[in-house]
């Protein structure tokens, strides 16, 4: 069964909180990372996946790679990249850290 393209982050908080083997990848800029960032992720900016394909093909043969950014979009983008490449192991989460901060955890600022 294809996993969706997207997951809520609702549904990845569960999933984490659960332990279950997930990779956060954030494919923000730096300038965004430092203003927050969600526990435990990995900045890999947009521009840098392509040079990280075989990281990344690794590391979803062990971990759901779960991908965020601000919105959404540039995530979503990354997701598709990453599938057309055989790395199906991966999702989106829908609505970036920006959604995140609305609906799990308000201490991540918005921006």
């Amino acid at each position: 069964m294809k996993l969706p393209l997207e997951i809520t982050p609702a549904e990845a908080k569960r999933r984490m909180d659960a332990d279950e083997a997930i990779a956060l990848i954030d494919v923000r800029e730096p300038g965004e990372y430092r203003i927050c960032s969600l526990r435990g992720s990995e900045l890999i900016p947009m521009r840098s996946i392509p040079a990280r394909l075989q990281d990344l093909d690794l590391m979803a043969d062990s971990k759901l790679l779960l991908v965020y950014c601000h919105h959404g979009a540039r995530s979503m983008n990354v997701v598709n990249w990453l599938r057309g490449q055989g790395v199906e192991n991966c999702q989106s989460i829908a609505g970036g850290i920006d959604r995140w901060s609305a609906e799990i955890d308000p201490s991540v600022p918005r921006y």
